[in-house]
């Protein structure tokens, strides 16, 4: 497998696809290989043909099969300084990881790190991870966490480990369970909230997702684990994985998530700073998923600031 650092995308590269690769999107297999070509161009690539599989034209949805020959041509980037992790950053990153063996790792990706560069990021967890682990050529993301949010994140070291994840996402067979500080004394005891939702985006360009009759299926599992006098401590389990679900979803019910500065309520985010929320009080804390012929289930503890506001609250 032919690896591109950013300023190196010169000359016609041929690249066999071996088994570990076959069976990804042509644009998906691009867009990991090609670091630091913007996605723009690797679309305009296979638009125009300049990209093309045992030479001849596909477009983006095509899958790759092992046999295949890509031909990717050359480029020719402005040079860019390259921003790396910081040594502090790696060692948060190298803290957090709660699982591995040799095609998975789980980390409790910390508060406050993108899951990946873009969009004026110069970099997120797994451009650390793989500064970390310079021997895995395969490391990938799993699925997605908001910045803003902790807790357990699946990285596949292997693109048949990543395959066979994706499966079981789309399966409905991965548990996502996650735990939410959120506004007032929640009645009764758990409920599912089922409310649709649809991304907007507003006149300064930010993206907000709203519950809407014309958006995609949503549904949340909200269960309270402990009361406070103003808030309640509640373990939420995702049903569907959409943008925003649990902090578009709380907020719907009438109990917004402490410290979201997005869809929160600003009286209660005040309050909540005295007990000492920094930061959107929302933490992936457990993941239970097939893995080698059983079920592994990973759990990520609450940082120490998170479990301070709680004794505070008690």
């Amino acid at each position: 497998m032919t690896d591109f650092s950013e300023n190196a995308h010169q000359g016609v590269q041929m690249i066999e696809i071996d088994a570990e690769r076959a069976d990804q999107r042509v644009d998906n297999f691009l867009l990991s290989v090609l670091k630091g070509v913007p996605k723009s161009m690797i679309y305009r690539l296979l638009r125009t043909g300049q990209v093309r599989v045992n030479k001849g034209r596909v477009k983006p949805p095509y899958r790759l099969q092992s046999g295949d020959v890509i031909r990717i041509p050359p480029m020719r980037l402005a040079d860019k300084p390259t921003v790396e992790p910081g040594r502090g950053v790696l060692a948060r990153i190298a803290r957090g990881v709660l699982h591995e063996d040799d095609a998975l790792i789980v980390l409790n990706k910390p508060s406050g790190i993108a899951v990946h560069g873009g969009s004026g990021i110069s970099y997120g967890v797994i451009e650390a991870m793989r500064t970390l682990k310079p021997e895995c050529r395969g490391l990938e993301l799993v699925h997605r966490l908001d910045r803003d949010t902790s807790g357990c994140l699946l990285i596949a070291k292997k693109r048949s480990a990543l395959r066979r994840l994706h499966e079981a996402l789309r399966q409905g067979e991965v548990k996502k369970l996650y735990l939410a500080l959120c506004q007032g004394k929640w009645r009764g005891d758990g409920r599912v909230i089922d409310a649709p939702l649809r991304k907007n985006s507003v006149s300064s360009g930010e993206r907000m997702v709203r519950v809407s009759a014309d958006g995609k299926a949503a549904a949340s599992g909200f269960t309270p684990k402990q009361r406070f006098k103003r808030a309640t401590l509640m373990e939420v389990e995702l049903f569907t994985g959409r943008t925003h679900q649990i902090r578009v979803h709380a907020a719907h019910s009438g109990h917004p998530l402490a410290g979201d500065d997005k869809y929160g309520d600003k009286v209660f985010n005040k309050e909540m700073r005295e007990y000492g929320v920094k930061r959107l009080f929302l933490h992936a804390y457990r993941l239970e998923f097939p893995w080698e012929g059983g079920r592994l289930t990973v759990t990520a503890p609450l940082d120490e600031s998170l479990e301070a506001v709680l004794e505070r609250l008690t």
